[in-house]
């Protein structure tokens, strides 16, 4: 290949070559140096060779010696020369005044229409404002004067309130058709809402031999349902006592001070039966009283952890009776008996038919059909009457019987509210 082929042949050199260019280059003086880099005996060269790093001569210390030549071609930073101002790069003084002719020119908004955001762009560098650097003009806080030059724009303007009533979102569309599954569960009895809704999410419950595991799920009222045996067993560990509660026990949440009934509920205070299961603590989980007995009330108290029971004794659409033992005393107003039977109202509702009989002077047989708190003491201070005591003997069809104070048995099997 010769020179004219090959642009790189210039720079290729031998072996041989780079040995005697590294002689020259130590043995000649930098100023007799030729700026040529290239040598025509390269052309034959197959590859290029190592070149060694020239050694520079040292510094002369006659000072009547002239200054070495500096090589042609190299760049260095001349600190002869005055830096030259860039115009826009100046930075003024910290707290001085910035002139507008240091600024830079605004960049051109583009407002083409392929640029969605140039529209907004352009709104916001008209209305950026510039900061005012310079606060020598200011005074005191509270020395300000007022500008009424012109209006503030930059708050946005408060709306008066709308005169129209909020009106509630309005499902459009038919209504959901069917009843919620664990509401037709709770008024067949089977148990309570809660309940069924935890069985549901476990897939308990079947409706016309299919199985249901989603909540809020509608059906048939007159639908088939049954459960599987692992509700039944869940269900079998629900556990109602009796309990024939004290003067000086408080049967639902307590206040200060107070005794909750369900302290009273304890191996050495049961009243064992036969047939009864054996006591264990974990029947205490979930327990509560199904309808409330005044802290100076004794007689028979519910408390049971089934939902069954709790929805049949308290619910709204309940028919249990509660029958009542009461000595009062003080002298009845005239018509008073007829007035307890039926004609007395509490807290501006009128109270529901009782069934009321005077045994004798000081003692009073009530049966009622609702529990408001403290009813039978407000209902007998409203004919003139104190009530001394009170005993409750029956829920539904359940008796207090023979149960001694202080203590409880569990509801048996043959027995129903």
């Amino acid at each position: 290949m010769s020179t004219g082929d090959d642009p790189w042949a210039k720079w290729r050199k031998s072996d041989t070559a780079a040995a005697v260019d590294g002689e020259k280059t130590e043995k000649t003086p930098a100023s007799d140096r030729s700026p040529d880099l290239g040598d025509s005996s390269a052309d034959s060269a197959p590859a290029r060779a190592p070149t060694q790093r020239p050694v520079r001569p040292a510094p002369s210390t006659d000072p009547a010696s002239p200054a070495p030549a500096k090589p042609e071609g190299t760049l260095s930073v001349r600190r002869d020369m005055p830096r030259e101002e860039r115009p826009g790069r100046h930075k003024p003084l910290r707290g001085g005044p910035v002139s507008k002719r240091d600024l830079p020119p605004a960049k051109a908004v583009e407002k083409s229409s392929d640029n969605p955001w140039a529209k907004s762009a352009g709104r916001a560098a008209s209305t950026t404002k510039p900061v005012r650097a310079d606060r020598s003009d200011y005074s005191a806080r509270d020395d300000r004067p007022a500008r009424t030059d012109r209006p503030r724009t930059d708050r946005p303007v408060r709306k008066e309130a709308s005169a129209t009533p909020h009106v509630p979102f309005v499902r459009s569309g038919p209504p959901p058709e069917g009843t919620r599954l664990s509401k037709v569960m709770s008024e067949r009895g089977m148990c309570s809402r809660r309940e069924a809704d935890l069985w549901i999410e476990r897939g308990w419950v079947f409706v016309n031999g299919e199985q249901v595991c989603e909540l809020g799920s509608r059906i048939d009222p007159s639908a088939e349902i049954t459960i599987s045996t692992e509700a039944k067993k869940d269900q079998a560990k629900l556990v109602t006592i009796l309990l024939h509660k004290p003067v000086g026990y408080v049967s639902g949440q307590p206040e200060p001070g107070c005794i909750p009934a369900v302290t009273l509920i304890t191996a050495e205070t049961q009243m064992h039966q036969s047939g009864d299961m054996e006591f264990k603590p974990w029947m205490l989980r979930g327990l509560a009283p199904a309808g409330r007995l005044d802290i100076d009330s004794t007689g028979l108290l519910v408390l049971t952890s089934d939902g069954r029971v709790a929805r049949k004794l308290v619910g709204d659409d309940s028919q249990a009776e509660k029958e009542y033992l009461v000595r009062v005393s003080g002298k009845m107003i005239p018509n008073g008996l007829d007035l307890l039977k039926h004609g007395l109202e509490l807290d501006g509702k009128p109270l529901r038919p009782a069934w009321v009989k005077q045994l004798n002077e000081d003692q009073l047989h009530f049966i009622l059909k609702e529990g408001k708190k403290r009813q039978i003491r407000r209902m007998c201070e409203l004919v003139g009457l104190q009530v001394i005591g009170l005993k409750r003997v029956r829920i539904g069809r359940v008796r207090l019987g023979d149960l001694p104070m202080g203590q409880w048995r569990f509801l048996r099997a043959d027995e129903a509210f």
